[in-house]
Protein backbone atom coordinates (compact mmCIF):
# COMPACT_ATOMS: atom_id res chain seq x y z
CA UNK A 1 0.00 0.00 0.00
CA UNK A 2 2.84 2.35 0.81
CA UNK A 3 4.33 1.69 -2.63
CA UNK A 4 1.01 2.40 -4.35
CA UNK A 5 0.76 5.80 -2.63
CA UNK A 6 4.22 6.76 -3.85
CA UNK A 7 3.42 5.53 -7.34
CA UNK A 8 0.26 7.63 -7.57
CA UNK A 9 2.10 10.77 -6.55
CA UNK A 10 4.72 10.28 -9.26
CA UNK A 11 2.30 9.52 -12.08
CA UNK A 12 -0.68 11.71 -11.41
CA UNK A 13 -3.89 10.89 -9.54
CA UNK A 14 -7.09 8.92 -10.06
CA UNK A 15 -9.85 10.83 -11.83
CA UNK A 16 -11.84 11.25 -8.61
CA UNK A 17 -8.97 13.24 -7.05
CA UNK A 18 -9.05 15.78 -9.90
CA UNK A 19 -12.84 16.11 -9.73
CA UNK A 20 -12.81 16.74 -5.98
CA UNK A 21 -9.81 19.08 -6.14
CA UNK A 22 -11.54 21.09 -8.88
CA UNK A 23 -14.70 21.31 -6.78
CA UNK A 24 -12.67 22.56 -3.80
CA UNK A 25 -10.74 25.02 -5.97
CA UNK A 26 -13.99 26.37 -7.45
CA UNK A 27 -15.05 27.40 -3.97
CA UNK A 28 -11.77 29.05 -2.94
CA UNK A 29 -10.29 30.52 -6.14
CA UNK A 30 -9.59 34.24 -6.23
CA UNK A 31 -12.40 36.24 -7.80
CA UNK A 32 -11.00 39.10 -9.87
CA UNK A 33 -12.44 42.42 -10.95
CA UNK A 34 -14.28 42.28 -14.24
CA UNK A 35 -11.64 44.41 -15.98
CA UNK A 36 -8.99 41.79 -15.01
CA UNK A 37 -11.12 38.69 -15.51
CA UNK A 38 -9.54 37.04 -18.56
CA UNK A 39 -10.26 33.46 -17.45
CA UNK A 40 -13.90 32.65 -16.77
CA UNK A 41 -14.96 30.24 -14.03
CA UNK A 42 -18.49 28.99 -14.56
CA UNK A 43 -20.86 27.86 -11.84
CA UNK A 44 -20.49 24.15 -11.10
CA UNK A 45 -22.10 24.35 -7.65
CA UNK A 46 -24.63 21.69 -8.62
CA UNK A 47 -22.01 19.08 -9.51
CA UNK A 48 -21.40 16.79 -6.52
CA UNK A 49 -18.04 15.79 -5.11
CA UNK A 50 -17.12 12.13 -5.45
CA UNK A 51 -16.77 10.08 -2.28
CA UNK A 52 -13.24 10.12 -0.87
CA UNK A 53 -11.74 6.64 -1.04
CA UNK A 54 -9.80 7.20 2.19
CA UNK A 55 -8.10 9.87 4.26
CA UNK A 56 -5.13 9.96 1.89
CA UNK A 57 -7.43 10.77 -1.04
CA UNK A 58 -9.05 13.55 0.96
CA UNK A 59 -5.67 15.06 1.89
CA UNK A 60 -4.34 14.87 -1.67
CA UNK A 61 -7.52 16.48 -3.08
CA UNK A 62 -7.21 19.45 -0.73
CA UNK A 63 -3.46 19.80 -1.33
CA UNK A 64 -3.98 19.80 -5.10
CA UNK A 65 -6.73 22.43 -4.82
CA UNK A 66 -4.67 24.70 -2.57
CA UNK A 67 -1.59 24.35 -4.78
CA UNK A 68 -3.70 25.47 -7.74
CA UNK A 69 -4.88 28.42 -5.63
CA UNK A 70 -1.30 29.41 -4.75
CA UNK A 71 -0.35 29.55 -8.43
CA UNK A 72 -3.69 30.67 -9.86
CA UNK A 73 -2.28 33.80 -11.53
CA UNK A 74 0.63 31.87 -13.07
CA UNK A 75 -1.57 29.02 -14.28
CA UNK A 76 -4.05 31.42 -15.87
CA UNK A 77 -1.18 33.25 -17.57
CA UNK A 78 0.19 29.97 -18.95
CA UNK A 79 -3.23 29.04 -20.36
CA UNK A 80 -3.57 32.44 -22.04
CA UNK A 81 0.01 32.70 -23.35
CA UNK A 82 -0.12 29.19 -24.82
CA UNK A 83 -3.48 29.87 -26.52
CA UNK A 84 -4.88 26.83 -24.71
CA UNK A 85 -7.51 29.24 -23.35
CA UNK A 86 -10.12 30.21 -24.32
CA UNK A 87 -11.14 26.71 -25.31
CA UNK A 88 -14.57 26.51 -26.88
CA UNK A 89 -14.83 22.72 -26.55
CA UNK A 90 -14.52 22.92 -22.75
CA UNK A 91 -17.29 24.86 -20.94
CA UNK A 92 -16.55 27.47 -18.25
CA UNK A 93 -17.94 25.04 -15.67
CA UNK A 94 -14.79 22.93 -16.22
CA UNK A 95 -12.28 25.80 -15.98
CA UNK A 96 -11.48 24.87 -12.38
CA UNK A 97 -10.71 21.33 -13.52
CA UNK A 98 -8.55 22.74 -16.32
CA UNK A 99 -6.50 24.83 -13.86
CA UNK A 100 -6.12 22.04 -11.30
CA UNK A 101 -5.01 19.55 -13.93
CA UNK A 102 -2.60 22.09 -15.44
CA UNK A 103 -0.93 22.53 -12.05
CA UNK A 104 -0.48 18.76 -11.79
CA UNK A 105 0.74 18.50 -15.39
CA UNK A 106 3.55 21.04 -14.85
CA UNK A 107 4.35 19.40 -11.51
CA UNK A 108 4.93 16.15 -13.44
CA UNK A 109 7.24 18.04 -15.83
CA UNK A 110 4.55 17.74 -18.54
CA UNK A 111 4.82 13.95 -18.64
CA UNK A 112 1.75 11.92 -19.62
CA UNK A 113 -0.43 10.71 -16.77
CA UNK A 114 -0.73 7.00 -16.03
CA UNK A 115 -4.13 5.33 -15.82
CA UNK A 116 -4.21 2.93 -12.87
CA UNK A 117 -5.69 -0.56 -12.93
CA UNK A 118 -9.26 -0.62 -11.68
CA UNK A 119 -9.54 3.17 -11.72
CA UNK A 120 -13.01 4.65 -12.18
CA UNK A 121 -12.64 6.95 -15.19
CA UNK A 122 -14.54 10.24 -15.36
CA UNK A 123 -15.37 11.57 -18.83
CA UNK A 124 -14.69 15.24 -17.95
CA UNK A 125 -11.26 14.42 -16.53
CA UNK A 126 -10.33 12.37 -19.59
CA UNK A 127 -11.51 15.18 -21.88
CA UNK A 128 -9.57 17.93 -20.07
CA UNK A 129 -6.49 15.72 -19.69
CA UNK A 130 -6.41 14.89 -23.41
CA UNK A 131 -6.89 18.55 -24.27
CA UNK A 132 -4.01 19.73 -22.06
CA UNK A 133 -1.74 17.01 -23.36
CA UNK A 134 -2.31 18.19 -26.93
CA UNK A 135 -0.98 21.58 -25.83
CA UNK A 136 1.96 20.19 -23.81
CA UNK A 137 4.70 21.83 -25.88
CA UNK A 138 3.00 25.24 -25.93
CA UNK A 139 2.16 25.07 -22.21
CA UNK A 140 5.75 24.17 -21.29
CA UNK A 141 7.04 26.99 -23.51
CA UNK A 142 4.66 29.49 -21.89
CA UNK A 143 5.89 28.47 -18.42
CA UNK A 144 9.50 28.80 -19.56
CA UNK A 145 8.83 32.31 -20.91
CA UNK A 146 7.28 33.35 -17.58
CA UNK A 147 10.27 32.06 -15.66
CA UNK A 148 12.75 33.76 -18.01
CA UNK A 149 10.84 37.04 -17.85
CA UNK A 150 10.95 37.03 -14.05
CA UNK A 151 14.37 35.35 -13.74
CA UNK A 152 12.71 32.63 -11.65
CA UNK A 153 14.52 29.35 -11.00
CA UNK A 154 11.25 27.64 -10.02
CA UNK A 155 7.54 28.37 -9.83
CA UNK A 156 7.88 29.04 -6.09
CA UNK A 157 8.89 32.56 -7.16
CA UNK A 158 5.27 33.18 -8.19
CA UNK A 159 3.69 32.41 -4.80
CA UNK A 160 1.97 35.60 -3.51
CA UNK A 161 3.93 37.17 -0.65
CA UNK A 162 1.08 36.81 1.87
CA UNK A 163 0.81 33.06 1.20
CA UNK A 164 4.61 32.68 1.24
CA UNK A 165 4.78 34.27 4.71
CA UNK A 166 1.97 32.04 5.97
CA UNK A 167 3.79 28.96 4.69
CA UNK A 168 7.03 30.07 6.31
CA UNK A 169 5.27 30.42 9.65
CA UNK A 170 3.47 27.10 9.26
CA UNK A 171 6.64 25.26 8.24
CA UNK A 172 8.28 26.26 11.52
CA UNK A 173 5.51 24.77 13.66
CA UNK A 174 5.85 21.19 14.97
CA UNK A 175 3.46 18.58 13.55
CA UNK A 176 0.81 17.28 15.95
CA UNK A 177 -0.41 13.74 15.32
CA UNK A 178 -3.33 11.95 16.98
CA UNK A 179 -2.97 8.28 17.83
CA UNK A 180 -6.01 6.36 16.60
CA UNK A 181 -6.44 4.24 19.72
CA UNK A 182 -9.08 2.13 17.98
CA UNK A 183 -6.25 0.74 15.84
CA UNK A 184 -3.04 1.09 17.84
CA UNK A 185 -1.92 1.85 21.38
CA UNK A 186 0.52 4.59 22.39
CA UNK A 187 3.13 1.98 23.31
CA UNK A 188 2.84 0.13 19.98
CA UNK A 189 2.93 3.40 18.03
CA UNK A 190 6.15 4.42 19.79
CA UNK A 191 7.65 0.97 19.23
CA UNK A 192 6.75 1.06 15.51
CA UNK A 193 8.24 4.54 15.07
CA UNK A 194 11.45 3.53 16.83
CA UNK A 195 11.72 0.45 14.58
CA UNK A 196 11.52 2.86 11.63
CA UNK A 197 14.54 4.79 12.91
CA UNK A 198 12.95 7.62 14.87
CA UNK A 199 14.04 8.49 18.40
CA UNK A 200 11.68 9.47 21.21
CA UNK A 201 12.80 12.57 23.10
CA UNK A 202 11.40 14.31 26.14
CA UNK A 203 10.20 17.57 24.57
CA UNK A 204 10.12 19.72 21.44
CA UNK A 205 13.25 21.54 22.64
CA UNK A 206 15.18 18.27 22.19
CA UNK A 207 14.14 17.83 18.53
CA UNK A 208 16.64 16.75 15.94
CA UNK A 209 15.46 15.61 12.50
CA UNK A 210 14.35 11.99 13.12
CA UNK A 211 12.83 12.53 16.54
CA UNK A 212 9.41 12.80 18.15
CA UNK A 213 7.88 13.45 21.55
CA UNK A 214 4.67 12.62 23.40
CA UNK A 215 2.59 15.73 24.05
CA UNK A 216 2.93 16.71 27.70
CA UNK A 217 -0.80 17.47 28.10
CA UNK A 218 -2.47 14.99 25.70
CA UNK A 219 -0.95 11.53 25.93
CA UNK A 220 -2.65 10.33 22.74
CA UNK A 221 -0.86 13.02 20.72
CA UNK A 222 2.65 12.79 19.28
CA UNK A 223 4.68 15.77 18.11
CA UNK A 224 7.22 15.71 15.24
CA UNK A 225 9.55 18.23 13.58
CA UNK A 226 7.85 19.89 10.59
CA UNK A 227 10.68 18.74 8.30
CA UNK A 228 9.40 15.15 8.61
CA UNK A 229 5.96 15.88 7.13
CA UNK A 230 6.27 14.16 3.74
CA UNK A 231 8.20 11.17 5.08
CA UNK A 232 5.65 10.64 7.85
CA UNK A 233 2.65 10.76 5.54
CA UNK A 234 4.11 7.92 3.46
CA UNK A 235 4.51 5.61 6.47
CA UNK A 236 2.05 2.74 6.78
CA UNK A 237 1.07 4.12 10.19
CA UNK A 238 -0.53 7.04 8.35
CA UNK A 239 -1.82 5.24 5.27
CA UNK A 240 -3.48 2.72 7.63
CA UNK A 241 -4.93 5.65 9.66
CA UNK A 242 -3.28 4.49 12.85
CA UNK A 243 -1.80 7.97 13.16
CA UNK A 244 -3.75 11.05 12.03
CA UNK A 245 -2.17 14.40 11.24
CA UNK A 246 -3.86 17.21 13.14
Amino acid sequence: EKRSVTQIEKNGYPDSIYINAAKIFQGIHTEKNKDRMLVQYGDNSESPMMAFKDEHSRRVSYELAFNALKYQDLLEQILLDSSAYPCYSIPDELTSLLVVMLYDLQDRKFQERKIFDGEELVAEVQEVGDYLYRYTTKLAAALARCRIKHDALSIEYFVPETIWKQEQRASALPLCVWINTFKISLEDAIKDLEMKGLTKVESVSDFDHYTFAVDQHCHDVLVFPSSLREELLNLDLFTDCKLLLQ
